[in-house]
């Protein structure tokens, strides 16, 4: 997906038709909205972003929310705000080139849904999709290990593929669970919500090294007892978290468009003086404990098309807790990942997904439910990255 390309004009309409303003809570946005299975991964085989006539040069932004009753308000802010302000920024602003914009909601895999996705799009149908979203459950910490088992298995992306260059991940909650040091996913979660089969589980430290191949990847804060948020996401992925009060949450798409902005290139200074008041206060918060090394990323369509054709380079995991080896273009440069501190152990023998085989098609499983059971449909189990690695005798 990612046809077509964004239109403020279109939101405007689309806002006038659904009868959202300003004053629109989440249960005037999204009451009444029943679970539709073609949001949830365990129906989903991939989300593919890629190039196109329309978009050259693809890069995937994958924007989760935690959408539990106590989140309410951020689930409103990015369905009537955020997200339409994060696009037609993104095409102003041009922190990176031809955006793809996934939506995903997740609650607890404990909740029903536990997870929902949206199709990787580049014009108002992302808003389209996320207004078809249902809020439902609660949950004691921000479970972003879904969103990143979910990109990391089922999703495919040219601007990895290609070019080697990293999508976005940006995930809004509060904090995460034992710091990530412990099984937080485990396989029976997984079979449940993503309908995969594994052997056993995996820490939220595992799964943030393994997703990182592929996706510079960024938690920001909200809500209750921020401080202790951060003390708690620190450990974990050190210098990728980002605080927005609740107070502050209008500026939301600020904070995330002057982190790939900071990613690009751009200083923190520099990014500060696009913005006045109180935006810039929020942005300057948000950035004040983000400490990554910005790299800029290629520069020309023409010289990394060029590139593809004649030197492909084959996909390499990055080596445990060290920084990746350079390609072999200085403006394809890998992004030193964050070293958690105290996480299990880094996956180390993980092979990169083969571009040229798509993923097999997901089986669907009969999953009860308080109104029977859902029909089954047959297949061959899919192996991704994850179960070759821990399967390599199959």
């Amino acid at each position: 997906m990612g046809r077509g390309s964004y239109n403020a004009a279109d939101w405007n309409k689309l806002k006038d038709s659904r009868g959202i303003n300003a004053g629109s809570t989440a249960d005037d946005i999204f009451s009444g909205n029943k679970v539709n299975e073609k949001y949830l991964p365990k129906f989903i085989n991939v989300r593919e972003s890629r190039d196109s006539e329309d978009s050259p040069q693809s890069t995937p932004i994958i924007i989760g929310f935690d959408s539990t009753g106590s989140m309410g308000y951020l689930a409103a802010e990015i369905a009537k705000n955020s997200l339409n302000k994060t696009a037609t920024m993104i095409l102003e602003k041009r922190p990176v080139t031809d955006p793809h914009i996934m939506c995903a909601a997740f609650t607890s895999p404990h909740e029903q849904p536990p997870l929902q996705i949206t199709q990787f799009e580049a014009d108002i149908r992302v808003v389209e999709q996320l207004l078809e979203f249902t809020l439902n459950g609660g949950n004691m910490y921000s479970y972003d290990s879904l969103v990143w088992y979910f990109a990391l298995e089922h999703t495919a992306i040219d601007s990895y593929e290609k070019r080697k260059q990293k999508g976005f991940i940006f995930c809004i909650g509060d904090e995460v669970g034992d710091d990530g040091r412990n099984e937080i996913l485990n396989s029976l979660s997984i079979k449940k919500v993503f309908n995969d089969d594994r052997e056993r589980g995996f820490t939220t430290g595992e799964l943030y090294n393994a997703a990182s191949e592929k996706y510079e990847i960024f938690h920001i804060i909200t809500g209750r007892h921020t401080e202790h948020s951060l003390e708690t996401w620190e450990r974990l992925i050190s210098g990728r978290n980002a605080v927005v009060e609740p107070e502050d949450i209008e500026f939301l798409a600020e904070v995330m468009i002057s982190i790939m902005q900071h990613m690009n290139g751009m200083t923190k200074e520099e990014t500060l003086l696009q913005w006045t008041g109180k935006a810039r206060d929020a942005v300057e918060k948000a950035l004040s404990t983000i400490n990554v090394q910005p790299v800029p990323r290629a520069a020309s369509v023409p010289e990394a098309a060029a590139e593809e054709k004649t030197a492909p380079e084959a996909m390499a995991a990055p080596a445990p807790q060290s920084a990746p080896e350079p390609q072999a273009a200085p403006t394809h440069r890998e992004v030193p990942v964050a070293k958690p501190v105290n996480a299990s152990k880094p996956i180390v023998n993980a092979k990169p997904l083969n571009p040229a085989k798509p993923i097999a098609q997901a089986k669907r499983v009969a999953e009860l439910t308080a109104e029977g059971e859902a029909p089954q449909s047959s297949g061959k189990e899919k192996k991704g990255f994850l179960s070759k690695l821990f399967h390599k005798d199959k």
